[in-house]
């Protein structure tokens, strides 16, 4: 058990740093906006790759931070039964929902897009559009990352249900310990 605590510690801080990393994409990605309207409106001018880093930012938030999402447990749920289960209960829905759904899921997303990812690569796909970016081929991959991510995290999920259901606790998530540690005045270093 103490492999599968080092994996769940692992992916889970992975994701975590992630999605706080990914997180200041939502700032930078209203400050972009903010002067895309500024410049066209005010000044009369209008910059298409500046307009177009907004669906890339916006991209990488989703996809990029699904991960940190399941880590924190904010997807959509149907909490009818799973809310007033037991822990156990709860671990036992997690783990066929990890692997019977989530995990598939996952490796179907990678597995097919994979060859459109890669044609994208191949030719260093570009905007449409001549004074757009350069880089579609980097959004395209954001998709790969999204299922990896995913699917990591799923593997975590996993291993924290087997954990729960066999009586061996799973290590705290990563927002769990910052809260401990702020609660008792502990810095981060």
């Amino acid at each position: 058990m103490n492999r599968a605590r080092a994996v769940v510690r692992l992916i889970d801080n992975m994701n975590e740093r992630i999605g706080r990393t990914v997180a200041w994409l939502a700032l930078i990605m209203v400050l972009v906006q903010m002067i895309v309207v500024v410049m066209r409106y005010v000044f009369g001018v209008s910059w298409l790759a500046l307009q177009e880093s907004i669906v890339y930012m916006h991209a990488a938030i989703f996809l990029a931070a699904a991960g940190y999402t399941l880590l924190h447990d904010g997807h959509v749920r149907v909490d009818i039964f799973y809310r007033p289960a037991s822990e156990r209960r709860q671990a036992y829905v997690d783990l066929v929902g990890a692997v019977c759904f989530l995990l598939p899921m996952a490796c179907a997303i990678f597995y097919m897009s994979w060859p459109y990812v890669v044609k994208s690569w191949k030719v260093l796909e570009t905007s449409q559009e001549g004074s757009g970016l350069p880089a579609v081929f980097l959004l395209k991959t954001l998709i790969l990352l999204y299922a990896a991510l995913v699917a990591l995290q799923g593997i975590s999920l996993a291993l924290r249900s087997l954990m729960t259901i066999s009586g061996v606790a799973p290590p705290p998530r990563p927002a769990d310990v910052d809260a401990a540690e702020a609660a008792s005045g502990v810095e981060h270093v």
